[in-house]
């Protein structure tokens, strides 16, 4: 065991909150969460802190002034009913039990009051997933939900945004979002830009400089570069394809926002497939191999190199 690892294993459970924004779907909803925490279950204890805020009530935010409070069904009057509500599961992921609870966010857009609810519920890393929402599209919820990325941006906390969580974060950071006229599903080469060869996200995991590839589902594209950010990659059909956060001083956050899912493993979309849950046409175009499982791996260890 190395150091790191050693030192993870002597300090007890990795925490990580998870806007669980396809919280409806048992396949890139609930196994897709999977997908994200399994690099981290394989070094050591972990727990995820799910928060839903497209289905949670504005009132039951409130709660959340107490700091960790328990999401009951009550809180989540919105909730799909055609996907059981529960409070928490457990899941066995890389020999280990991972426990999965949901619990409730705070439902306003004050960075200040948000930056002292983070620290209460300690967390050591967020991420948000993809949404079948649309940014370009906006509901109440999302200003909540983005001020909560970027209040976990400005704390230090490793944070990244997945497809609706990339859009989001851009929109929150003044980037333009605009809505295609059909779906972008697919595998396709991504292409570095200089701050993206040597991005520890994206190429840590990658042997003799080969290529990168990322697997999209998406109809909403970010149209501009965020301030305060650097664009690390494009490709043929998205030109902002994944960005990283700076600090006022232009110092590198460990923040990313990323258009492509990396939680999109094989077993996941044969079994979506299987259940219907996409068309076969989708299924065609999400076959073949991508990055997705090494960039979750490079996650993790900037997780635990905090």
């Amino acid at each position: 065991m190395n150091l790191r690892l050693y030192e993870v294993a002597m300090a007890g459970c990795i925490r990580v909150l998870l806007i669980d924004l396809l919280a409806e779907r048992a396949t890139f909803g609930h196994g897709g969460n999977q997908e994200v925490v399994r690099p981290l279950a394989a070094a050591g204890e972990v727990e995820v802190l799910l928060v839903t805020p497209q289905y949670q009530s504005i009132e039951s935010g409130n709660q959340s002034d107490a700091g960790e409070v328990n999401l009951t069904e009550v809180d989540v009057p919105d909730w799909d009913d055609d996907y059981p509500f529960w409070q928490s599961t457990e899941v066995e992921l890389e020999g280990r039990i991972v426990t999965f609870r949901r619990i409730v966010m705070p439902m306003h857009e004050d960075q200040k009051r948000m930056g002292v609810w983070l620290s209460k519920i300690n967390i050591d890393a967020l991420v948000c997933s993809g949404s079948r929402r649309n940014v370009s599209i906006w509901e109440e919820w999302m200003g909540p939900a983005g001020t909560l990325m970027w209040s976990s941006a400005q704390s230090g906390i490793p944070t990244l945004g997945i497809c609706f969580g990339h859009q989001l974060l851009c929109h929150k950071l003044g980037a333009t979002i605009e809505r295609a006229d059909s779906l972008s599903s697919g595998i396709w080469e991504i292409d570095l830009t200089e701050k993206g060869e040597s991005d520890e996200l994206l190429t840590s995991h990658r042997c003799n400089n080969n290529a990168i590839a990322g697997l999209f589902s998406h109809q909403d594209h970010v149209i501009t570069v965020p301030k305060n950010c650097s664009l690390l990659s494009t490709t043929s059909h998205n030109n902002v394809t994944a960005v990283r956060v700076n600090d006022s001083s232009g110092i590198a956050l460990p923040v990313w926002g990323i258009q492509f899912h990396p939680e999109a493993a094989k077993a996941r979309i044969e079994r979506a497939f299987e259940w219907g849950h996409i068309t076969a046409e989708e299924h065609s175009s999400l076959k073949g191999e991508h990055d997705g499982a090494g960039i979750l791996t490079s996650f993790a260890s900037i997780i635990l190199n905090q």
